[in-house]
C-alpha cells in the first residue's frame, strides 16, 4: 500500500482496507468525474463527508417537492461506504472523489418503523426505481447503485434497467439479507435482464467467510460476488460510530470500486466493467464461480491488473509480459541487463497499462565452448586424388554402428542412426581455378582449403574470421577461387539459419522450441603471399531474414532483418622453422531493416580479433603446440532504436508514440586464452587443451570460466 494512503483514517475504514483500494488510489484512481447513482432514501446533503461532491442534479424522483436528504439514513449510509470524503475524519469512501447523484426513489410517508421494505421500513414502487435508473442513465451516471431489494421486479423496472446497461451503465444489486441459498428474486430478474450489466453482491464477514445473513449466489453465480459486509466500520452520526451488517453496505463498495475503473479506463462500458470486477475477484469457496461465493471477493488491485491476451497500443499483435520479447545474440552478451524499454500495452478491454518490456528480454545462454568441442562423437572420412577432395563428418554416437571398407554403404537402420553431419567435396578444376562445395559446413573452411591455407587447430578459442556472432547452422556452401598473378580471388556464398539463443513466444510459435530463420552470406577475398608471410582481406555481406545479428525480437516490433558487412583481415608468419605467427581481426558494420516499430538509424559497431603462436615438431615430428588468445564478436556500439507507444488517448483510442533506444552493447567483454598440443598418441590422433575464459559470453557478472580438454581419435 502506498504509505500516503496511511492514516488513521484509513486504518478505521474497513472497506477499503479489506478491498485493497489503495492499489488503485495511488495509481490516481479516486473516482474523481466519475458519477455514481445512488437509488435509495436520498443523501444528507449536509454531511461533511460529502461537501462539494452531491451533484445538483439529485432530485426526489417522485417529484414530491422533499428534501432529498431524506428522513431515513439509510441512503447516507449507504452512500459513505462508495464515496466518503478522504479527510482525516471519520473514515474514507472507496471512490472518495466520485460525485454523488442522491435520487429519493422511497414512496411518500412510507419510511416509518415497522413499516414494509428493506430501508428502516421504506417502501420503494418498480415504477419509481425504473425512473430513478432512467433518470440516472440520462444525466451522466456510470455507475447506479440500488440497495434495495424484494420479491419480483415488474416489466417496466426491467426494461429500465436493460436499456441503461445498454448504454453503458453499470447497476449494482444487493443479495438480499434473508440468508437464502439464492438472491432476492428483484436482484435475479435484473440480472437475466441487463445480460450482464449487473452485478450482485453478497456479503463476507472480516474473516472472508459469507455472512450468516446473506442470500447466496445460487444460479446467479456468474454475475455475483461479495464484498466486506459484516460489522463494517464506522458511520460516524451525532459522534457515535456504528458497525453496520447488511449486503446494502456491502453493494456500494463494489459500486466505488467500479467508479474507480471508469475514471482510469474512460473506455469501458458498464458489462465491461462488470466483466473486469468479476474475473478479478479473489477466488475463495469451491473453485471458479460456486453457488455460494459467485466470482469470490472483491479485490480492487486484481481488478487493476492488465487481463486477458495483451497487444502493445497500436499495434494488435499479441504480446506476453510474463514471457519473452526479444532474445539477445552472444555478441550482445549481458546487454540487456541495464536497458529500459517503456511502452503501453493493451490488455482484452483495451485498457493501457504503462509496462518496461526490457524485463521480457533475455541475453542469450553464453556458448558451452567445452561442450561444443568434446561433446559429439563423430567418424571423419576423406578420399581424394590430386584434383579431388571428399570429406564427410558422420554422426557416430551409436556404439554399434558399422561402416564397411569401401564404398559407404549402410544399411536402413545404420543410415538412420549415422546422420551425415558435414560433408565437402573440392576440386581443381584447373592449374589456377578451384571450386568447392559444402553440406551442412560454412563457407569459411571451404575458403580456407580453397586457398590452401594450413591454420592452427585449437579446440575451444576460435578464429575471428567468420564468427558471426550468433548461434548459425549452414546448409550448404559454395567457393570458387581464381588464381591471377600471384594473387588469388575467392568467391564464396552460403545459406543457413540463426538459431534463438534463448526461448522466445511468438504469435506463430510456442512450446519453448528452439526458433530459427534464414541467412545468407556472401564474401569476396583477396589473398596473396609475399615471402614467409601471408594475407588475405575479406568484404561479406550477412543477410538475416527476421533477426538482427542474431538477436530475435517479437513479431510486434515488426523487425524484418538486417544486414551485416564485415570486414576481414588475417595475416600469418612463418617466423622461424617450424614457428608460425598468425592474426585475424573482423570489423563489422550492421542496419536493422526499418519498418514496423523499427526506426530508422539502428545501427551496430562489431569486432572480433585473434592472436596465435603455433611451434611444429615439438615432441614429434607431427606434433604441434599453439597458444591464441581472442575475443568473440561483440557488439561494441549501437542500439535498434524502436517507435515505441509512450501514451494513450481514451478519446481517439490510439496511441502516442516515442522512439526508444535499446543499446546492444555489453558490459563483459570476454577475452579467451587457449594453450592446444595435437599429435599422434597410441596409433591414433590426440589433442590437449587448457583455456581460460574471462567474462563468459560478454557477462561480466559471471565468474571466469577454466578448463582442460582431451580428445583422441584413430583411423579405420
Amino acid at each position: 500500500m502506498p504509505t500516503a494512503f496511511d492514516t488513521a483514517e484509513f486504518r478505521r475504514s474497513d472497506a477499503p482496507v479489506a478491498h485493497n483500494a489503495a492499489t488503485a488510489w495511488g495509481a490516481g484512481s479516486t473516482g474523481r468525474g466519475v458519477t455514481i447513482a445512488f437509488v435509495d432514501t436520498g443523501v444528507d446533503v449536509n454531511n461533511p463527508e460529502f461537501a462539494g461532491r452531491i451533484s445538483p442534479l439529485s432530485k426526489d424522483v417522485l417529484n414530491a417537492g422533499r428534501d432529498i436528504s431524506g428522513s431515513d439514513n439509510h441512503g447516507t449510509r449507504v452512500a459513505t461506504f462508495a464515496s466518503a470524503a478522504r479527510n482525516n475524519s471519520g473514515v474514507v469512501g472507496i471512490a472518495f472523489d466520485s460525485t454523488i447523484m442522491a435520487l429519493r426513489t422511497d414512496d411518500v410517508g412510507s419510511c416509518v418503523p415497522g413499516g414494509s421494505g428493506t430501508a428502516s421500513g421504506c417502501v420503494f414502487s418498480d415504477s419509481s426505481i425504473a425512473a430513478a435508473v432512467t433518470y440516472a442513465a440520462d444525466n451522466g451516471a456510470k455507475v447506479i447503485n440500488i440497495s434495495l431489494g424484494g420479491d419480483g421486479a415488474t416489466a417496466q423496472v426491467r426494461n429500465a434497467v436493460a436499456a441503461a446497461a445498454n448504454r453503458g451503465v453499470l447497476i449494482v444489486l444487493a443479495a438480499g439479507n434473508e440468508g437464502l441459498d439464492e438472491p432476492e428474486s428483484f436482484a435475479t430478474l435484473l440480472d437475466t435482464a441487463a445480460a450482464g450489466g449487473v452485478i450482485i453482491v453478497g456479503s463476507v464477514d472480516a474473516d472472508g467467510a459469507i455472512s450468516s445473513f446473506s442470500n447466496k449466489a445460487g444460479t446467479q453465480n456468474s454475475h455475483y460476488m461479495a464484498a466486506l459486509g459484516n460489522d463494517v466500520c464506522c458511520v460516524i452520526e451525532s459522534g457515535t460510530a456504528y458497525l453496520l451488517s447488511g449486503t446494502s453496505f456491502s453493494t456500494p463498495q463494489v459500486s466505488a470500486a467500479a467508479a474507480l475503473l471508469a475514471q482510469a479506463f474512460p473506455n469501458l462500458t458498464g458489462r465491461e466493467i462488470a466483466d473486469i470486477l468479476l474475473r478479478s475477484a479473489y477466488d475463495v469457496g469451491a473453485p471458479g464461480a460456486d453457488v455460494v461465493f459467485g466470482r469470490g471477493i472483491l479485490d480492487i488491485a486484481r481488478a487493476f491488473q492488465p487481463l486477458g491476451t495483451l497487444s502493445l497500443a497500436g499495434s494488435g499483435a499479441p504480446i506476453a509480459l510474463n514471457g519473452v520479447t526479444g532474445s539477445g545474440a552472444p555478441a550482445m552478451g549481458d546487454a540487456f541487463a541495464a536497458s529500459a524499454l517503456p511502452a503501453i500495452v493493451l490488455d482484452e478491454y483495451r485498457r493501457a497499462f504503462q509496462t518496461d518490456l526490457a524485463g521480457t528480454l533475455r541475453g542469450a545462454q553464453p556458448i558451452e565452448r567445452l561442450r561444443n568441442a568434446v561433446g559429439v562423437q563423430q567418424r571423419q572420412i576423406s578420399l581424394g586424388s590430386a584434383n579431388t577432395s571428399v570429406a564427410f563428418s558422420i554422426d557416430a554416437s551409436d556404439p554399434h554402428l558399422g561402416l564397411r571398407q569401401g564404398n559407404l554403404r549402410l544399411g536402413m537402420e545404420d543410415a538412420e542412426t549415422a546422420r551425415v553431419l558435414a560433408a565437402r567435396v573440392a576440386s581443381r578444376l584447373s592449374p589456377d581455378l578451384a571450386i568447392g562445395f559444402a553440406y551442412a559446413e560454412g563457407a569459411n573452411g571451404l575458403v580456407a582449403q580453397l586457398q590452401g591455407q594450413d591454420r592452427p587447430a585449437f579446440m575451444i578459442a576460435q578464429e575471428a574470421a567468420g564468427d558471426t556472432g550468433s548461434m548459425n547452422r549452414s546448409d550448404v556452401a559454395f567457393a570458387l577461387r581464381k588464381q591471377v598473378d600471384g594473387w588469388g580471388l575467392t568467391f564464396s556464398a552460403e545459406r543457413g539459419a540463426v538459431l534463438s539463443g534463448a526461448d522466445i513466444l511468438r504469435a506463430y510459435e510456442f512450446g519453448g522450441r528452439q526458433a530459427e530463420d534464414g541467412a545468407s552470406t556472401y564474401s569476396v577475398a583477396f589473398d596473396r603471399r609475399f615471402g614467409d608471410l601471408d594475407a588475405s582481406l575479406a568484404l561479406s555481406l550477412l543477410e538475416e531474414e527476421r533477426t538482427l545479428l542474431g538477436g530475435r525480437f517479437h513479431d510486434a516490433f515488426g523487425l524484418t532483418g538486417s544486414d551485416t558487412i564485415f570486414l576481414d583481415a588475417q595475416f600469418g608468419w612463418e617466423l622461424a622453422a617450424g614457428w608460425r605467427l598468425g592474426a585475424a581481426l573482423r570489423h563489422g558494420q550492421t542496419r536493422a531493416h526499418s519498418g514496423g516499430l523499427v526506426a530508422p538509424g539502428s545501427r551496430l559497431s562489431s569486432t572480433a580479433w585473434s592472436f596465435d603462436l603455433e611451434r611444429l615438431a615439438v615432441l614429434t615430428v607431427d606434433d604441434a603446440l599453439g597458444f591464441r588468445v581472442s575475443q568473440p564478436l561483440r557488439v561494441e556500439s549501437g542500439s535498434l532504436n524502436l517507435i515505441l507507444p509512450s501514451s494513450y488517448s481514451y478519446e481517439t483510442l490510439q496511441p502516442g508514440y516515442d522512439v526508444r533506444a535499446l543499446g546492444l552493447s555489453p558490459t563483459g567483454r570476454e577475452l579467451l586464452a587457449e594453450l592446444a598440443w595435437r599429435g599422434p598418441l597410441l596409433d591414433g590422433s590426440a589433442a590437449v587443451s587448457l583455456f581460460y575464459r574471462v567474462d563468459p559470453g560478454h557477462y561480466a557478472a559471471l565468474p571466469d570460466d577454466a578448463g582442460a580438454a582431451v580428445r583422441w581419435s584413430r583411423q579405420f
